[in-house]
């Protein structure tokens, strides 16, 4: 069965190999024109493509980006929600096209494994390659993290700088390729003073939540600077920065507990988003998590989540997140299996809208109510249909309802 996926796979990139080759030719491949910067990572790409999209604009350089959020460029606005980060070959191309027209000058651009894979971005001559970490995810279409590791590494392909975590483990991994490409790197880091970019080298202090948003801000400090933003400057411009949608966005409630929408759908995304909640609670209050896990999705991070969770939360309820054609209750089974800690209580709600209406209802004095997985989308996906989807809408009619009450 393995072998006939990868035949079968094989056969879908040759095919998205042509579809990409007659966009560029259509359009006369756009990307020529413009000083492109691509990010990829686990988690961490929204944020600091939009980063370098804010911090670029500010210094006055004409940028546009595309995310999985959004795209802008000049007074365009699109917004991009669905389940999928690197779009449509032609697209994507037709949209370069009318930035390179519009005197676009530089683009930041989220760049996935698949994309990468499926020769998605083929064409676009990327400037520089911004990783921000490789953890695990997608092992259900790349099998191993090695393979998933290396698919990313194609970023690495004919740029003039990598900029590499050097708190992450892909970051010896990624040197070395960088090295063998004659590809010069530099990296940043949140403590490794060995880094060129560091918190305490560049004076960095940041206003947003989480280490791994410092991070973050590392990784698109370190891109704008080599395009010449003097870091001084840069600083300046970071501290106006707002975080986009679904990214630690605080819903506001004039009840006496906070609540937190956040896209975290991986292990590592989970734990940094739940790490930096735990640290907003007092010693009286509790922080609880709303989360499910993808149907048609690498199983083996499922068990993996429910530890985290459970490690970190105090009340975990495991509900839907686009279980597509798989059984919305087997995949809570399989997230509840990872979960250790007796001290937490766990709730099954396949229904995510009962399951934040719940977490709202029990929500206490001081509370962090944290829900996860969806973020920015706009549609969950089930069986073959995607179904009109909010988590921030939810959350608000949550709240009327126990406001009535």
């Amino acid at each position: 069965m393995l072998k006939y996926n990868k035949v079968w796979q094989s056969l879908k990139n040759i095919y998205h190999f042509f579809q990409a080759l007659a966009a560029n030719l259509y359009y006369g491949f756009p990307a020529r024109r413009l000083t492109v910067i691509g990010i990829t990572g686990t988690d961490g790409k929204t944020t600091t493509t939009s980063m370098i999209y804010h911090l670029l604009n500010q210094a006055g350089f004409k940028t546009a980006m595309i995310t999985s959020v959004e795209a802008r460029f000049g007074q365009s606005k699109m917004a991009t929600g669905l389940h999928i980060t690197s779009p449509d070959p032609f697209w994507l191309q037709k949209t370069l096209r009318s930035m390179v027209d519009q005197g676009i000058t530089h683009l930041a651009l989220e760049v996935t494994s698949h994309g990468l894979d499926q020769y998605r971005v083929w064409g676009v001559d990327f400037k520089i390659a911004v990783f921000t970490n490789v953890t695990q995810e997608h092992l259900d279409y790349h099998h191993t993290w090695d393979n998933y590791l290396n698919t990313k590494a194609r970023l690495l392909k004919d740029v003039s700088l990598a900029i590499l975590n050097r708190d992450d483990k892909s970051y010896k991994n990624l040197k070395l390729k960088a090295k063998n490409l004659n590809v010069k790197a530099i990296s940043y880091s949140i403590t490794d003073q060995r880094a060129e970019f560091t918190p305490k080298k560049i004076d960095l202090k940041s206003n947003l939540p989480g280490e791994y948003n410092l991070s973050n801000s590392l990784a698109a400090l370190s891109a704008v600077n080599s395009l010449g933003v003097p870091l001084k400057q840069a600083k300046v411009y970071l501290s106006s920065f707002k975080l986009p949608k679904g990214r630690m966005e605080e819903i506001k409630t004039k009840l006496d507990f906070r609540i937190f929408v956040d896209f975290a759908h991986t292990p590592n995304g989970l734990k940094q988003a739940l790490t930096s909640l735990k640290d907003l609670k007092g010693k009286t209050s509790r922080l609880m998590a709303v989360f499910g896990s993808a149907g048609l999705r690498d199983h083996n991070k499922r068990p993996v989540m429910g530890q985290v969770a459970g490690d970190l939360a105090d009340v975990v309820i495991l509900t839907a997140e686009d279980p597509r054609t798989e059984d919305v209750n087997q995949i809570i089974s399989q997230i509840n299996s990872g979960i250790k800690n007796k001290k937490t209580q766990v709730i099954i709600e396949p229904d995510r809208a009962k399951a934040i209406q719940k977490a709202i209802n029990m929500a206490q004095k001081h509370d962090i109510v944290g829900i996860f997985g969806k973020g920015h989308e706009r549609s969950m996906c089930f069986g073959k249909r995607e179904i009109p989807w909010s988590d921030q809408s939810q959350v608000k009619k949550a709240l009327a309802k126990r406001s009535k009450k």
